[in-house]
Formats: structure tokens, sequence, C-alpha cells
């Protein structure tokens, strides 16, 4: 079958990161496929029409998903932007199956092939497509600079006339690929950092990057790379020990998330209240409703001097290079689909297989059948 690849304007607002950049667009035409894209697709990125030479751009949205069997796009589509598929068409992106069952059930009666990024398996073979680990090291590393922004102290230790100043103290809570970037942005900076998680086994990751390791007697490695839910002895436990950590630290920065799912609550009113006046957290694990208790998604606050930053999307906020990184990621989950010019995809394929929401009237992904048609 052809391909024709097709990419429209986002539809959420804020939404800043494009599916499409110049340079994959290219690729993609080497490989034998028609790229279509909405006017000024990539304009919130600085991705202007013209360093698309080599694709047609079309001023009506409705006449690119006519010629599309491919959809490329950051977040879910809309209802609308189904309606105007074609049944049979395949769309990639960011899905968030457990957000809106409605949506789901939508691209399943319309015939469509939906393919989540967030499904990707995190194997090694899938590495160069696994969009957690990329836009999660954008979101790291802003969120250091976002703390930085807003902190009432220097990061790096400074010599003055007036004196020495010293550095600031950073703790990482959660060290996946948003915490090992934040702990190196830190480092840059020149805080002194320290940096907790759960799995033990992130220990050796923290030293190399010349963090300190909160140490604790309590083991909670899971399926997937991602932490088990901890017993209520254990938490109380983490809790008596962090609470000293972040009391000590200028600057608190947790990440601890796991899709689909709420982020758990590690930082207590309580630890709040046991910070100095002008400390501050960032909360980038606040779309999943935050790793504090205090968090409010998409705002900031005070509560007795501490200010708590809790942004959405913060790959978002660095849209050109998060959105070279995302679209390198669709691209080589489609090189798995195109065999000389056509469109051929090989469903036992552990990669696409993992990464499939919907198919074929079908809703794939296990989690998400239960929750979109119960126990049928």
């Amino acid at each position: 079958m052809p391909i024709v690849v097709a990419v429209p304007k986002e539809q959420t607002p804020g939404e800043r990161r494009v599916a499409l950049v110049p340079e994959v667009a290219g690729r993609l035409a080497k490989l034998g496929a028609t790229v279509v894209i909405e006017k000024e697709m990539g304009n919130s990125a600085y991705f202007l029409d013209a360093a698309y030479p080599q694709v047609q751009v079309v001023d009506e949205v409705a006449k690119l998903y006519q010629q599309a069997n491919v959809v490329l796009k950051v977040q879910p589509p809309t209802e609308a932007e189904i309606d105007m598929m074609k049944e049979g068409t395949i769309v990639i992106g960011f899905m968030a199956p457990h957000r809106d069952p409605t949506r789901v059930a939508k691209l399943r009666d319309k015939n469509i092939t939906a393919l989540a990024m967030e499904l990707v398996p995190r194997i090694s073979r899938a590495q160069s497509i696994d969009v957690l680990s990329s836009q999660a090291s954008v979101a790291g590393y802003k969120a250091v600079i976002m703390a930085a922004d807003k902190a009432s102290v220097f990061f790096p230790m400074l010599t003055t006339a007036a004196g020495t100043i010293r550095p600031a103290k950073v703790l990482i809570i959660g060290v996946g690929v948003a915490g090992l970037q934040a702990i190196a942005t830190a480092r840059r900076l020149g805080a002194i950092v320290e940096a907790y998680d759960v799995r033990t086994a992130t220990r050796e990751q923290v030293l190399s990057l010349g963090a300190k390791f909160v140490e604790m007697d309590i083991k909670a490695e899971g399926e997937g790379g991602y932490a088990r839910e901890l017993t209520a002895e254990e938490k109380q436990k983490q809790q008596a020990i962090l609470a000293k950590h972040v009391a000590a630290a200028n600057v608190v920065i947790t990440t601890a998330a796991v899709p689909g799912r709420p982020s758990p609550k590690i930082i207590t009113q309580a630890m709040v209240e046991g910070m100095a006046p002008g400390s501050i957290i960032v909360d980038i694990a606040s779309e999943g409703g935050g790793n504090c208790e205090l968090t409010q998604p998409g705002k900031t606050i005070e509560h007795q001097g501490v200010i708590i930053h809790g942004p959405l999307n913060v790959p978002s906020q660095t849209p050109l290079h998060a959105s070279e990184m995302y679209s390198k990621n669709l691209f080589n989950l489609l090189t798995l689909m195109i065999k000389d010019g056509q469109l051929q995809i090989d469903w036992k394929d552990e990669v696409i297989a993992g990464s499939t929401l919907t198919h074929g009237g079908e809703i794939k992904h296990a989690p998400t059948r239960t929750l979109v048609e119960g126990g049928k």
C-alpha cells in the first residue's frame, strides 16, 4: 500500500511540540512516502512551512485527512479529528487512553488503528522509539531551569567581594530518565545534589553523576523499570528519612510518575512545613496529581513561605528540541512498517503489537479494553 503521511496542527491548548520536523519529513520522502502537512503546522516549534520543501502543504484540514493513511500527532486526536479520518487510517501519537475512554471507543468503532507511543515496550530493541524517555529528558532538564529561575538562592558557590555564597542544596526525588537529567543539570549549575529512588538499582547511576544517594533499607523494584507500590510500613519509614533531607534542601524536584496511574504522594504537608522559607518544590509529576500533597497541577502556590510549582506538559516548554526528539521516535517506529516504499505491517512484531491501542474494530490493549468495555 502506498504511504501518505499527514500531519495536522495540534489542537490541545498550550501544546507547542509538533510531530514532524523538516529533517524527518525528508527522510520519510526518501523512503517513498508522500507527506502532507496542514499550513503552519510547525510554527509553534519554529519550523516554518518553507523549511518543508518535500511536502504538500494544505489549507483545509479535512482535505489532509481525506488523503492520509497514516496520521502523526503529539496529543491524542480529538473526536472531531477522528470523524475526519478515513476508516482504516493509522494514527500514531500519545493516546492517553486512561483519560478519555469515549475517544478510545470512537477509534475502535471507526476502525482506526491507533498506535500509542506511551505503550511502546521498554525493551532494548525499542530504545530509539521510546518517547517516554526522550521527553522525560527534556522535562528533567527544564525542571532544574525552572527551579533556578524561581529559587531565592544561587545554585553555584560564588566568591564575591561581599563574601562567599554557599551552593544551593538540591534534592531530586525519582531517578528515572527525568531525574537523571535533573541531577546532571543541577550539577552543571554548581549545586550540591542528593537524589532518592525506591529502586536501589539507581544508586550507581546517581553516584556516577556526582550526586549523593539517599540511603534507605527499602527495595521496591517493579516491572517495566518502574517501582512497585510501597506498603504502609515502608511509606512511613520512607517519609521519616526523607523529611530530614527535604528540610535541608533549598530546592526539591520530584519526578516520580508512572503513565496511566496517579503519581505517588511522597512529600507530605508536614515535610513542606519543615522546609525553610524561600525553598522551592518543582513537581513535574503534577500531570498525575503530583508527588507533593499540596501540589496544584498547573499552578504555582506558596505555603508557609515555600513555593510549590506544578507545571504541566513540561517538554512543550522546549518545543524545538523536544519536537526533534519526538519526531525521530515516530520515524523509527514507522520504519518498522515500511518496506520497499510500501506500507507493510507485521502485526507479530512485538514493538508494533505492544504499541497498538486499537485495530480492526477492537481495543487491543487489555487494561484499556477493561476500562472501556468492562469485563467483556
